[in-house]
């Protein structure tokens, strides 16, 4: 089943599903609320552990990643994007963050999105959708 988004680039259902690694369970409720309403099916991961496994476990069953910068725990959402770009050098990738955006240019994968808190629920919309039409095969 083919599904337009609102940009005019049509995708699979089954593509729009983007993963989510943020551990403050208010901002988790406003990225999930903002994706959903842009047509995206967020996975919510309260960890950067948790959200590598899930990248693991299940390839090519997500199509971009929201990380925050600063996760609790061992792992860190520059360490998560890495994860991610092992999977898939091109898998797109969003930062979030409060506190770290100058440590993007040095710690941020290639082709990634830089979004500071507090920042507007159509950003973070237009980030995704614009990391997902670069990937999109031109016909």
């Amino acid at each position: 089943m083919e599904l337009a988004l609102e940009w005019g680039v049509r995708v699979l259902a089954d593509q729009l599903v983007v993963l989510v690694a943020e551990d403050d369970q208010e901002i988790q409720i406003i990225v999930e609320d903002s994706l959903t309403e842009g047509g995206f099916e967020p996975a919510i991961a309260p960890s950067g552990e948790e959200a590598v496994t899930l990248l693991k476990g299940n390839k090519g069953s997500y199509r971009a990643l929201v990380v925050d910068v600063n996760l609790r725990g061992r792992m860190d959402g520059w360490e998560v994007a890495k994860h991610a770009r092992e999977i898939d050098p091109e898998f797109p990738v969003i930062y979030m963050t409060g506190a770290g955006a100058d440590k993007w240019p040095s710690l941020g994968v290639p082709n990634s999105i830089l979004l500071e808190k507090p920042f507007a629920p159509a950003q973070l919309v237009t980030a995704v959708s614009q990391l997902l039409i670069s990937r999109t095969p031109k016909a």
